[in-house]
């Protein structure tokens, strides 16, 4: 995979939309976060409706910011599902600022 640069292609005007729209809904459904060396881990309640958000903020942000790395994983046995954001080198920062953490 070639080298992306850490960029949003999206406008100011579209950020503080989807800003406000699916990633703080994810933020808030979130049970726990952490940093990862590039990124972060969420872990969720296992419901079908996280699970439907998590997919589509992926399936939205895979296009603006295509540095970005997404692995869900949905444990077994009705355990938590986790959503990981990384990329780069300054990815954690750069999710920090765009969520506001």
């Amino acid at each position: 995979m070639a080298d992306l640069p850490i960029v949003c292609t999206l406008t100011p005007d579209a950020l503080r939309a989807r800003r406000a729209g699916l990633l703080l809904q994810l933020l808030h459904q979130a049970e726990h976060h952490e940093d990862l060396p590039e990124g972060l881990r969420l872990r969720f309640a296992p419901t079908a409706d996280t699970l439907s958000t998590i997919v589509s903020a992926v399936e939205a942000e895979r296009h603006c910011c295509r540095f970005l790395r997404f692995g869900i994983a949905v444990e077994p046995d009705g355990g938590p599902i986790f959503l990981e954001l990384s990329g780069p080198p300054g990815t954690r920062e750069f999710i920090a600022a765009l969520l506001e953490m």
